[in-house]
């Protein structure tokens, strides 16, 4: 196995520096940010509704939009989301609706507005691994579906969200669309877009309950939509997702980005060891026990300092990727710390590998300034000391300044980060 690392920059960037002062795009109140309004396990929140299930062909009209829900009688999409607000809400092509009737899956406009649409993915429920969860959501442009003949992009990625998180990065999949990638994204079982309205949004115990989706997705990427190349790319838990997903389904992808991924649980010798242990433990007993883990507290600088309702320069929606985030369970830790170790032991994967992260760990009381120029969720080093087990090709490049989703790093850091991930792609897979 062997391990490069690449951390030369397109521009020169300054070293990260946390007492500089706060020089964000959006500016406010700076104050920890308050809990969301408590709901009733099982109940939509306000103004969101899940994916609808998709209709008989026959009974499908060529486009459902927010204006005209009202008189066709379908559900529309949720609103769209304030990311979008200035996207104006198109009618579907004639061509899309007819690609759509054809794959007998129907598309409904999504909340991020045109030219993105959802298609519903149904899975077999799973009571002990993720209660609840009947489905899932992929995400892409009305673009990508709505050719008869070649896809506009031969190449595509499939992008994977981490925990408590879900797909609104249309500047990330503009960047792939820029660089001749198809962008799509999925929205786990019980997670995002798929988990609106769910008892427990995110409390998934084993990751791999999550192969018939990502399967799925891939068939509809690969044989649907004619794409020959796809490369798989996660954050976080999508990360140690992506990385389980390729080891255990060689020949499936051909190349895999990582953003920050959660390869080891952060913490000392001891918490990860005993602590991995006591959680176990409890997690045969009582898997929906709600436990302590960093980043799951009262307090979260990670998002105060990136949303624009605190300190941060993002819009996206707090009901989907909440402050604090969704709590975490045992049965869904315990899962995770059996993944991981699975990747120390070494996943041995064929496939080129690009792993991307902060130069800087910072933590749960880091201040706000800190937050947004280092991660405040992972231990860098463990990501890159866990990277050597990934497989036989992997690149290593961390950029100066960026925060835990690379993707929403300040505007030098996130430049840096998505000018490496194109750069790479196009340089391993000619």
């Amino acid at each position: 196995m062997s391990a490069t690392s690449d951390q030369t920059s397109p521009e020169p960037t300054p070293e990260p520096t946390l007492n500089q002062p706060q020089t964000g795009p959006a500016a406010g109140d700076s104050s920890r940010p308050p809990s969301p309004a408590p709901t009733t396990p099982g109940t939509v929140p306000p103004g969101l509704g899940p994916v609808p299930p998709p209709p008989a062909p026959a009974q499908v009209p060529d486009a459902v939009g927010p204006a005209d829900a009202a008189d066709t009688g379908k559900e529309a999409a949720g609103p769209v989301s304030p990311l979008a607000a200035s996207t104006s809400a198109a009618s579907a092509s004639p061509a899309a609706a007819a690609a759509s009737s054809a794959s007998g899956s129907a598309l409904t406009p999504d909340i991020l507005g045109e030219p993105w649409v959802a298609r519903r993915i149904p899975v077999t429920e799973s009571p002990t691994k993720a209660p609840g969860a009947d489905h899932a959501v992929l995400v892409f442009q009305r673009e990508a579906a709505g050719r008869a003949s070649a896809p506009r992009h031969s190449r595509a990625v499939l992008y994977l969200h981490g925990r408590s998180d879900y797909f609104f990065q249309t500047h990330l999949a503009q960047a792939y669309l820029d660089a001749g990638y198809e962008f799509y994204a999925l929205d786990l079982r019980a997670c995002g877009r798929a988990g609106v309205g769910h008892a427990s949004p995110h409390d998934v115990r084993d990751l791999r309950v999550h192969d018939e989706e990502i399967s799925e997705a891939l068939r509809i990427i690969r044989s649907e939509h004619g794409h020959d190349v796809v490369v798989l790319n996660g954050h976080s838990t999508g990360g140690l997702q992506a990385v389980i997903w390729t080891a255990d389904h060689p020949g499936t992808v051909d190349a895999v980005v990582l953003n920050s991924p959660w390869l080891d649980l952060r913490g000392s010798a001891l918490v990860r060891s005993y602590g991995s242990a006591f959680v176990d433990l409890i997690s045969r007993r009582d898997p929906e026990r709600v436990i302590g883990e960093p980043g799951s507290g009262e307090e979260d600088n990670y998002v105060a300092a990136l949303h624009r309702r605190w300190r941060g320069e993002w819009d996206w929606d707090l009901a989907l990727k909440p402050a604090p985030s969704f709590p975490v369970r045992a049965g869904f830790l315990a899962g995770i710390r059996r993944l991981q170790r699975e990747v120390h032991h070494g996943l041995g994967i064929r496939v080129p590998i690009l792993v991307c992260c902060s130069t800087v760990s910072g933590g749960v009381r880091a201040s706000l300034e800190e937050a947004q120029r280092s991660d405040v969720v992972l231990d860098v080093d463990q990501i890159i000391d866990r990277a050597q087990y990934l497989g036989d090709d992997v690149t290593v490049r961390q950029i100066p300044e960026g925060v835990h989703d690379l993707a929403l790093s300040g505007p030098l850091a996130r430049a840096e980060y998505l000018q490496a991930v194109t750069r790479w792609l196009d340089n391993r897979l000619h």
